[in-house]
């Protein structure tokens, strides 16, 4: 059987070379024409420009930018909807599932109407037509176009299924003015997605595309009242709806005028256009809490104005992912405040809020503990001089305290010690991508603002510090390898974060906690300063800025599950003088995180730390000489100084003075342990802590033989620069200078390039009133202690 098939086979193939060479030119003319149908239906029947359509996570409309021809006209839909397409083939096409792509009946029947008329009334043409002439961009309506729409009505049918071109229809089609395709035309003239078209408004837009040009919403609407309601009673006759549904559909009014497209993400529509090739983009945003966000910003932004702050962004970011939940790029202000501006994407004076970076970076290095005592006193450096923001000095502060009050000159010292190129390396690890200059450029001002960031970099790299700490914690004490990832606005796309390791590519999960741990002792906002006492209350580590002149307001919050970013002021760079991070940024974050499921906090990562005794007072690790507590720090933080603010002293049988053995003899001499600071920090320090006890003075028949520095100038620091100004009656003003004496009973002596200027007791200032020049100024007291700086005073003489 199977020899006789081959054998059948072989012969009806060899019949037809014969045929071939016995009618060559019919045969090359019937090739030919094969080659030329296959060819002729071009591969993409639309170039036309698309729409920028941009979605949430979970398909929703979050708003679209109009093609660059100017029609509304939305990427190809992968689907048309039962109603819609039940309405468009009843009205338009009824055998359309039967035919090749052409049908001979409906075509002479309009050939017999059209020659019986004279003129052309009827075209008769498929719905697989009427998608070649829409491609062929509505050509002059002729019996020889007619020929060319059916060879390539033919061929579509053979290349591509029914729901194909059911598809290539809806999304080509006109709906009136510069409205195209289905997707487009249901937000425009109904304001709902596609998918949720009732059956009135399925054939109201069935309809539409019969005669574009003629009825459209708002005008004629008794014509397209008549077509919908006919085509919706063929509906009803054939089956397809049931009576009921008949009456509520005809029922149903039409639209009266076009509706707005969803703005529910506009600034992010526009990145999405500059950025992505694509049309249609899936993002990451969740629909719920945008909106939500919105509504906040909407809400803040009508009471900031009252203040001439018009410019807010808020931006939200899953840790896990690193995929962007929340896009408000900035206020519903208008456009003489800067409403186009992308505030998340543009580049502001990070103020204060890089504080908690350099805090982990010097924990990671063993530099710092949290606790320990870091000054704050009256500094300046190069003729920089930083000021805290309430203009006081506590002169010691533990350096987690100082962070969570976010003091200047403590941040500033610690940077100097730190070193300003190391931190600016640091930075640029994380990508930093505005801070781009020589470190020498920034100097010191860098951790206050003397740099620029955007929102959506710092929420970078907060994000990838609190999920090093999530992964370390849930994965047996690991790291991944490229932790410090980009955030992520693309739904279906998922970070690689690189291969398992032991040790941390940049900075450790126990010096993050540790910041995070100061960042939730900052302050929150008068009606939220007993959180700690809420159960339901969120943990937030967090931490604002205000840049110089209160141009920029910043906060950024963290738990273990999002990083929520805010900025407000004002696009034009004007200052407000009561917008700060605290005041305007922070109740719009924490506002925000109530409306973000509940977070956890952070689980200490024990293994990874260590639990050692550390001054009670000064925070740094024990000594033989102050009274210790426990603590967890960092592991390299044990290879820290033990404290050098404690020490042995010798006290007389009184306990009121100091001795030696060159006075007192070894009986009468008690032993015992002192905490003292040097002269500044003192002098700040005693006066917001006053169990503080300063050093006992001497007994006055022992002479000091301690090398502990007992004078220092509080201002002016050596080799200062001084400007003497004028008042308002052109009188100049003196120079007012401070020492601090740890023994403010003694006397000290001030002298001016070896000319003698007075002594002080007590309070410890003199004033002078210098000319132009370089001047040594020597302080001395009745005991030989002694400093000494040098100053260039400039003034008017």
């Amino acid at each position: 059987m199977i020899n006789r098939i081959s054998e059948l086979v072989t012969l009806f193939i060899q019949g037809v070379f014969d045929f071939l060479k016995r009618n060559k030119v019919k045969s090359f003319v019937v090739f030919a024409l094969a080659m030329w149908y296959y060819f002729a239906l071009p591969k993409h029947l639309f170039s036309d420009p698309y729409s920028v359509v941009l979605e949430s996570k979970e398909g929703y409309l979050l708003g679209a930018k109009i093609a660059a021809d100017g029609q509304w006209r939305f990427p190809q839909t992968d689907s048309v909807p039962h109603k819609i397409s039940t309405c468009l083939i009843a009205f338009e096409d009824r055998y359309f599932y039967h035919h090749p792509g052409i049908n001979p009946v409906s075509i002479w029947n309009a050939i017999w109407v059209n020659i019986s008329e004279r003129r052309v009334v009827r075209g008769g043409s498929t719905l697989t037509q009427q998608v070649i002439r829409l491609a062929r961009k509505g050509q002059k309506r002729t019996y020889f176009e007619k020929i060319i729409e059916i060879i390539w009505a033919t061929r579509l049918e053979l290349r591509n299924s029914k729901e194909e071109i059911l598809r290539l229809y809806a999304s080509h089609a006109p709906f009136g003015g510069n409205v195209v395709g289905l997707e487009m035309a249901s937000w425009r003239y109904f304001g709902i997605q596609p998918h949720k078209l009732s059956w009135a408004e399925a054939a109201t837009l069935a309809v539409l595309p019969n005669a574009p040009s003629l009825i459209y919403p708002g005008k004629n609407q008794l014509r397209l009242l008549q077509k919908r309601n006919k085509l919706l009673h063929y509906l009803f006759k054939s089956g397809e709806i049931d009576e009921l549904t008949y009456q509520l559909a005809i029922s149903e009014p039409l639209p009266m005028k076009p509706f707005p497209l969803p703005q529910t993400a506009p600034h992010l529509v526009e990145r999405i256009a500059k950025e992505h090739v694509t049309h249609r983009y899936r993002s990451t945003i969740n629909f719920a809490l945008q909106e939500r966000a919105n509504q906040l910003v909407q809400n803040y932004h009508h009471n900031y104005a009252q203040n001439e702050v018009h410019n807010m962004a808020v931006i939200v970011v899953d840790v896990r992912t690193r995929n962007v939940l929340v896009y408000v790029a900035n206020s519903p202000t208008d456009l003489n405040h800067g409403k186009d501006v992308d505030i998340i994407l543009a580049p502001r004076s990070t103020g204060s809020i890089l504080k908690p970076i350099l805090y982990a970076e010097m924990l990671n290095s063993g530099m710092l503990l949290p606790s320990m005592l870091v000054p704050d006193i009256p500094t300046q450096i190069s003729g920089y001089t930083p000021q805290n923001y309430n203009s006081t000095y506590d002169g010691a502060v533990p350096a987690w305290k100082a962070l969570a009050r976010s003091l200047n000159i403590p941040a500033v010292l610690l940077l100097q010690r730190y070193g300003v190129a190391n931190f600016y390396e640091d930075l640029k690890f994380y990508r930093q991508n505005y801070i781009n200059k020589h470190p020498n450029h920034y100097g010191l001002s860098l951790i206050l603002g003397g740099a620029e960031s955007s929102l959506w970099d710092l929420c970078k790299i907060y994000a990838s510090y609190a999920s090093t700490l999530n992964h370390y914690n849930d994965n047996q004490l690991r790291y991944r390898r490229d932790e410090f990832k980009d955030l992520n606005l693309e739904a279906n796309y998922v970070h690689n974060f690189g291969t398992v390791s032991l040790s941390p590519t940049k900075i450790d999960a126990s010096s993050i906690f540790l910041t995070f741990q100061a960042m939730q002792e900052v302050n929150r906002v008068t009606e939220d300063e007993a959180w700690r006492y809420y159960s339901s209350a969120n943990r937030v580590a967090w931490k604002t800025g205000t840049s110089f002149g209160n141009r920029d307001a910043w906060a950024i919050g963290i738990n273990s599950d999002y990083v929520v970013g805010v900025w407000v002021g004002n696009a034009s760079g004007e200052g407000r003088p009561e917008m700060t991070g605290v005041s305007y940024a922070s109740p719009i974050m924490f506002d925000i995180f109530n409306t973000l499921p509940k977070g956890s906090w952070f689980k200490r990562p024990e293994q990874g730390m260590t639990y050692t005794d550390v001054c009670s007072k000064s925070g740094y690790l024990a000594g033989p000489y102050c009274d210790k507590s426990p603590s967890w720090i960092n592991k390299r933080g044990e290879e820290n100084d033990v404290c050098p603010y404690h020490l042995s002293i010798q006290l007389d049988q009184t306990l009121t003075y100091r001795v030696h053995a060159n006075c007192e003899s070894t009986e009468n001499r008690i032993q015992q342990s002192w905490f003292a600071l040097p002269p500044v920090m003192e002098y700040y320090y005693k006066r917001k802590n006053i169990d503080y006890q300063p050093l006992p003075a001497f007994r006055v028949d022992c002479e000091s033989d301690i090398d502990r520095k007992q004078l220092e100038f509080i201002y002016p620091k050596n080799n200062a620069i001084v400007y003497l100004t004028k008042d308002f009656n052109g009188t100049t003003q003196p120079l007012v200078m401070k020492v601090a004496n740890s023994q403010t009973r003694n006397e000290v002596f001030w002298y001016m390039n070896n000319v003698y200027l007075g002594s002080t007791k007590d309070f410890h200032e003199m004033t002078i009133s210098p000319k132009s020049g370089n001047y040594i100024i020597h302080v001395i007291d009745q005991f030989g202690n002694e400093d000494r700086i040098s100053l260039d005073v400039f003034g008017v003489d």
